[in-house]
């Protein structure tokens, strides 16, 4: 049994992980979010709600405590959170991280896809993306970030996985796959560890995404 700290927890790709966990763990569940009113409990004997904003160090200092792993999935600007997410971590002497982000970190999508999502995205966001990536693979802390391609509904899991320093395969990923992978490396922390993987379903390159 492992402590899971769920941040951005009503995000799609987080209800989906946490339903797994539900089913297939017994892990305990802390889901972390702005608005706790917008998430019901789902098993009260297993799952904390703390309402709280990851740019607030010291509510998320607080819910770091006695943590065993951190899965962080959100949206906003992205380096000041990452790197509350460190020191919170580091403050607690806490190291296993999952953070999921979008492509295009290492300038490693190719082609014409890689340069439409670059002015698609725009250099503001890319560039606190990538300060956040850096943040994160900068400090001591044992990490898996998950670089996503678009995402669709599918219910389908069918996934391929890139290194860092390696080409970005594909332009879509399921959510279902991406909590895939995540549910895997909670239940096996070892798995891709120190780590940053693009994730993608196969047979989907192309110049635009192949929804």
């Amino acid at each position: 049994m492992k402590n899971i700290l769920i941040l951005g927890a009503n995000g799609q790709i987080a209800r989906l992980v946490i339903e797994r966990l539900l089913k297939e763990t017994d892990d305990w569940l802390t889901l972390y979010l702005r608005n706790s009113q917008r998430i019901k409990n789902p098993d009260p004997t297993r799952v904390t709600i703390i309402e709280g904003d990851v740019n607030d160090f010291d509510s998320l200092d607080i819910a770091m405590k006695n943590q065993d792993l951190v899965y962080a999935n959100l949206g906003g600007k992205f380096e000041p959170m990452a790197k509350n997410i460190v020191k919170a971590m580091e403050s607690n002497q806490l190291s296993r991280l999952i953070y999921v982000t979008g492509l295009g970190l290492y300038h490693e999508v190719p082609g014409e896809f890689g340069r439409w999502v670059e002015e698609t995205i725009g250099a503001s966001v890319m560039d606190d993306t990538r300060r956040a990536a850096a943040a994160i693979e900068q400090s001591a802390i044992n990490y898996t970030i998950l670089r996503a391609a678009y995402m669709d509904n599918d219910p389908e899991i069918d996934y391929e996985l890139t290194e860092k320093g390696e080409s970005y395969k594909g332009t879509i990923i399921s959510r279902a796959s991406i909590a895939e992978v995540i549910v895997k490396i909670i239940k096996d922390p070892t798995l891709y560890t120190y780590s940053s993987l693009g994730i993608s379903k196969p047979g989907t390159d192309g110049d635009r995404p192949m929804f």
